[in-house]
């Protein structure tokens, strides 16, 4: 096997590792397997000890499952879709999301290694294919799917619509690709990507963006098959492009539309308590179904409801991008972050086994949240994991004890996540739904970006 040692990456605009310049591990008190015990600190030999799992799970289960497996060297791109002893499926369809993911990950994650070229190879073999299959050489924009040959997959009404939220994935993806190899080609597409949102897709009115388009870049500002035209999935992820674009370009418009998006998504999407309203229709008013009927509410659950999982997501976003904006003492979006991880540890997480459960509603403005949905997602986990490091970081004597979280979130997702056997996550924890131990570990919209980024910045925050 290939030595893959772990190295301290160059990318230093981080704010996980600005933070841990300052901030030390304190006032823990965790009970799990790695303490034994109640322990007043995570002292240093335990965040070594951590560091080297991290290490080593980046690499067997996230990264050497995957580069060169998903790496198709006869049609090009990558293949996502993988059954659970990673055998690949016959059907391998290209979605934007997913091929910019794996760019992603690769990119970052080769200055974690001493094998760079295994990585850049992957990440520059997916460049080409964003480059000269999935961009739009008529129209501009990205495709939002293709076929295993390269042609355009179509919706059912025969449109080749196109969403924000995918071509926010491409400049996430080429702009990793950017910092990692300085190529200016990937550089000059990312922000072709970002005017051609500009131009079709962002709301000179009410600000942001709408986040489906006709092929040719009209917005659809109604919306789409019942869709409101507004979100705050896209919105976060462009937020999170923008921050990574301007890491490379720091350009003066990108930064007004950086700081646009983060005010918006913590000012207007986040409400109180401290949860994100999923759609919106064009102005922002909130797409709700509190005072429908029961059947009407679960029909349109996909719509309106609290995810956790995004919320705590989120909450990291939003500090990283103030940190790239260079907002000093941003104590407005610091508060928002934690009241959203607080408001998912109070309400959606399982005190008995650990995770967050995928959804809940409140019914009433009065009452209190109901848990709808107890399955729990990995890339819940994922974030959850994530930000509960930055929080016990940032807040290391808080009464909610995230250090505290931290551990037993960890903890479980190796009980019942992790693959042990065959390595990769399960799509589900096994204690909600075990049938998910048989289960694909890959496909469009599952690949390695949001574990190996908690994995990656896990390392950053824990070795610094």
């Amino acid at each position: 096997m290939t030595n893959n040692k772990l190295r301290y990456p160059k990318k230093a605009c981080s704010i996980i590792t600005v933070i841990l310049l300052t901030f030390l591990f304190a006032a823990c008190n965790p009970t799990d397997e790695h303490t034994g015990q109640l322990s007043g600190a995570l002292d240093p030999e335990l965040r070594e000890s951590l560091s080297v799992e991290f290490q080593s799970h980046l690499l067997n289960h996230i990264l050497d499952p995957w580069y060169p497996a998903s790496v198709d060297e006869e049609h090009g791109g990558f293949n996502t879709r993988f059954d659970y002893r990673w055998n690949p499926d016959a059907h391998q369809p290209r979605m934007i999301v997913s091929q910019s993911r794996l760019i992603w990950t690769a990119s970052v994650a080769s200055e974690f290694v001493d094998d760079t070229d295994r990585l850049l190879s992957a990440a520059e073999h997916g460049f080409h294919y964003l480059k000269n299959v999935m961009w739009d050489h008529e129209y501009g924009g990205f495709y939002n799917q293709v076929n295993g040959d390269g042609s355009v997959t179509q919706n059912s009404d025969g449109r080749a619509i196109k969403q924000a939220y995918g071509n926010a994935f491409a400049i996430y993806g080429l702009a990793a690709f950017v910092m990692a190899t300085g190529n200016q080609d990937a550089l000059e597409l990312a922000i072709d990507t970002f005017q051609w949102l500009e131009t079709h897709s962002y709301d000179p009115e009410y600000g942001g963006y709408f986040n489906y388009m006709e092929r040719d870049g009209t917005p659809l500002t109604d919306g789409f098959n019942g869709t409101p035209p507004k979100d705050q999935n896209s919105s976060i992820h462009l937020l999170e492009a923008f921050t990574e674009l301007y890491h490379v370009w720091p350009d003066p418009l990108l930064e007004e539309r950086l700081f646009e998006m983060l005010t918006l998504i913590r000012d207007t999407i986040r409400i109180d308590p401290g949860y994100l309203v999923l759609f919106s229709e064009a102005d922002w008013t909130p797409v709700s179904f509190r005072d429908s009927s029961d059947q009407v509410r679960n029909e349109n659950y996909y719509l309106d409801h609290v995810s956790f999982g995004h919320d705590v997501e989120t909450a990291f976003l939003m500090i990283e991008a103030s940190e790239a904006l260079g907002i000093q003492n941003d104590s407005t979006t610091h508060h928002y972050a934690k009241q959203m991880v607080d408001h998912s540890l109070r309400t959606g997480w399982d005190h008995e086994t650990g995770g967050f459960y995928d959804g809940g509603y409140y019914f009433d403005t009065d009452e209190d949240l109901v848990v709808v949905r107890e399955t729990k997602t990995w890339w819940a986990q994922a974030e959850g994991l994530n930000a509960l490091l930055l929080m016990s970081l940032l807040y290391p004597d808080d009464e909610m004890e995230y250090q505290r979280y931290f551990l037993q979130m960890w903890d479980y997702i190796n009980e019942y996540f992790i693959d042990h056997e065959y390595h990769g996550w399960f799509e589900s924890g096994l204690d909600k739904t075990p049938d998910s131990r048989y289960g694909a570990k890959g496909h469009i919209w599952k690949t390695n970006y949001h574990d190996g980024r908690t994995m990656m910045n896990g390392i950053r925050m824990l070795n610094q």
